[in-house]
């Protein structure tokens, strides 16, 4: 019989950012107090569920987010650049609904095509480096568990691939909040199923789209 893995696809918690920016990828964006408390209850809902390797995205807030798990499983954090949040050229801009870059026409070029998306890295691209990088921690775990730590857009898109799913979307409408975990399971290297959780409690609607 086939063993079964399952990985858990961890969102950071989070982020101090008192300007509301969407900051992707940029350096100097860490956990605020509350995303360091959300971290260690993902650490404590991941306890006990028999995991035996850690990875994450190399964007420090991912970093932090994983530091106590690793320090709660006894495990070392291995850096995937694959989990890295998606690129963005509104990266460092308010781009609330009706509000900041959205409202000036020289960005609206960006918006051309959101089916790819024309505003960012293409949402293909985001399935397939996030399922090899999800692939990879499976077979560091199999017969066990793993967790990848990772982002909002990049664990969305990949569930929207798993399940099938046409990519362009809602941002509004992703059930992907801080913190929460989307577990993947797998029978031996056939996706099986995926569940979802979120040991920090629900996120706060205001949070930025995609951060």
């Amino acid at each position: 019989m086939a063993e079964t893995t399952v990985v858990h696809v961890l969102r950071h918690g989070e982020v101090f950012n008192p300007e509301k920016v969407l900051y992707g990828r940029l350096p100097g964006y860490r956990l605020s107090e509350t995303g360091e408390a959300m971290a260690q209850a993902a650490a404590e809902w991941l306890a006990g569920r028999g995991v035996t390797h850690l990875v994450s995205s190399p964007l420090e807030r991912a970093q932090q987010t994983a530091a106590p798990i690793a320090a709660t499983l006894s495990l070392p954090v291995e850096v995937d650049d694959r989990l890295i949040e998606a690129g963005n050229a509104f990266e460092g801009l308010r781009v609330g609904v009706g509000d900041g870059a959205l409202r000036m026409p020289q960005h609206w070029w960006k918006l051309r095509n959101p089916l790819r998306p024309s505003w960012g890295e293409p949402y293909v691209e985001i399935a397939a480096r996030m399922l090899a990088a999800v692939e990879a921690a499976r077979d560091a775990a199999r017969g066990s568990a793993a967790v990848c730590v990772s982002h909002q857009l990049p664990i969305w898109t990949l569930r929207l691939h798993l399940q099938g799913r046409r990519y362009a979307h809602d941002p509004r409408r992703r059930q992907c909040g801080l913190a929460s975990v989307t577990s993947l399971t797998f029978d031996g290297d056939r996706f099986t199923g995926l569940s979802y959780a979120e040991p920090a409690g629900a996120t706060d609607p205001d949070a930025v789209p995609g951060a």
